[in-house]
């Protein structure tokens, strides 16, 4: 193999878990409401008993949350009020309250895989010829569902890579309503032809930036006349489905990368935020932020979604669109080509696509770049993460599935200046499953999300059998010499 083991490595730790609010019956899709029931349980519990139920309760769970009380507080409050106006509980009663609807899941319960690299927002105490890697990963928890979390490393001036320790415990990041220009969210609605006449009547009553809030007060205030027509229900939910893709994600600067958990948010992504490609981008002004492209998945369908950081702090999530944005899989360019956006693409969910962008969201279909053409590709092939600009041009880390579907990396090299063409490319697989690697939650499997280049050699952290994460490197001129 082109690519060399590392003894660095990964796994998942069932151990790690967030909390969440928990309403019993949803998961059944119970249509009558229980949370009357459990309350009046908990006022029959006697009164001399309950307090010591809510201390070994809160002692219990602060063993993995430290915030436990305030958490079990704050989901009884969420709920109480709004089924039981009138509640006299106590303290104490409201803790059994919330620890009645609060559950725990093991966001990498079942597995750890698919990461990706890039320079970390801080270098400070580095030696020289080190860089400190911020590594995003697929945690695989209870149901298949996926969330994104972080992990850092050092790669040494010895040619190392170090994994730091990961952070305890995982913190789910505090959710708000995105915002919106009202000229992107017009050229958004036009792009999937939503702007239609009823649309153009609410879009003339929004303030230049507007809230999902702020939209409903526009649809609200529409004439009765033009609102209660049969045909006005369809544009009215499109509308309210494109202000509602948009959202905002943020953790506390004194909460650890490795710590930050990206769970699911929205129904398209109820079944799993899967596969982030992260990319350190250079705007056209020189300014820097982080941007990375992930999968929804709701159990049924899949779409492209970005996730945007100045810092790896705070995030804003939206939806990826048009011709250009289709499937599974985009990675973006680290920087603009010739005025535009780019991005690795796979609309067809065969072959190896281009595609472009005026604004980096909404995205034109460029056509297919390369095709399976050795065997180890013969079913599919796609990226595993952004293009690394090199003194050569483009290198492009591929995937390919051949046969018993095993999955194995290559590479393609793209001209620096016109990426549709292909300088060269690997026939043979740089890393395939043998030996132990052909075990797995998923067996045969090898992917990565995206490498990176420092001091002349390539570092790909790899999920192996979309269970456990692995690295490899390989100097660049052994890359180049795989290449033809």
């Amino acid at each position: 193999m082109i690519l060399e083991p590392h003894p660095a490595a990964l796994h998942h730790e069932p151990s790690r878990v967030v909390d969440r609010l928990f309403l019993p019956g949803e998961e059944t899709r119970t249509a009558h409401s229980r949370m009357l029931p459990i309350i009046e349980r908990v006022r029959a519990v006697p009164r001399e008993e309950v307090s010591a139920l809510a201390e070994a309760i809160v002692a219990d769970f602060a063993t993995r949350q430290p915030e436990a009380a305030s958490i079990l507080l704050s989901n009884a409050h969420a709920l109480v009020a709004r089924v039981d106006a009138e509640h006299d509980l106590t303290d104490a009663q409201l803790l059994v309250v919330g620890s009645a609807f609060t559950a725990q899941y093991a966001v990498e319960g079942a597995a750890l895989c698919n990461p990706s690299a890039v320079e970390h927002p801080s270098q400070a105490g580095l030696g020289d010829g080190e860089l400190r890697v911020a590594v995003s990963l697929r945690c695989i928890g209870e149901g298949h569902t996926s969330s994104i979390g972080f992990a850092e490393a050092v790669i040494g001036a010895d040619d190392t890579w170090v994994f730091g320790e990961r952070a305890t415990p995982p913190t789910r990041a505090d959710v708000a309503i995105g915002t919106w220009s009202r000229a992107d969210f017009a050229r958004t609605l036009d792009v999937a032809d939503r702007l239609d006449d009823l649309a153009g009547a609410v879009l003339a009553a929004l303030p230049d930036r507007f809230t999902g809030n702020e939209l409903e007060a526009a649809i609200e205030a529409l004439p009765t006349k033009l609102a209660m027509r049969p045909t006005s229900r369809r544009p009215m939910h499109a509308l309210r489905d494109v202000a509602a893709s948009r959202y905002r994600l943020g953790f506390d600067a004194d909460v650890e990368l490795s710590a930050r958990t990206i769970m699911p948010v929205l129904p398209e992504e109820d079944r799993g935020v899967e596969d982030a490609r992260f990319v350190r981008f250079i705007g056209g002004d020189g300014g820097v932020e982080y941007r990375g492209t992930y999968t929804a998945y709701d159990g049924r369908t899949v779409g492209p979604r970005l996730l945007t950081s100045p810092d790896l702090v705070s995030f804003e999530s939206q939806r990826l669109g048009g011709s250009g944005a289709r499937g599974k899989g985009m990675a973006l360019f680290p920087r603009l080509v010739d005025g535009r956006h780019l991005a690795i693409a796979r609309g067809d969910g065969e072959n190896i696509g281009l595609s472009s962008s005026d604004d980096g969201v909404l995205w034109d279909d460029l056509g297919v770049i390369h095709a399976p053409t050795e065997v180890w590709e013969l079913i599919q092939l796609g990226n595993c993460g952004s293009p690394i600009e090199t003194s050569r041009g483009w290198l492009l880390l591929t995937h390919g599935v051949g046969p018993l579907r095993t999955y194995s990396l290559g590479a393609l090299l793209l001209d620096l200046d016109d990426p549709s063409r292909i300088l060269a490319r690997t026939r043979e697989p740089l890393l395939t499953p043998e030996g132990d690697m052909v075990d797995g939650y998923v067996p045969r499997v090898v992917y990565s999300c995206g490498g990176i280049v420092h001091r002349e050699r390539l570092w790909v952290p790899t999920g192996i059998g979309d269970s456990r994460i692995r690295m490899y490197s390989a100097p660049l001129d052994r890359v180049w010499d795989a290449m033809s």
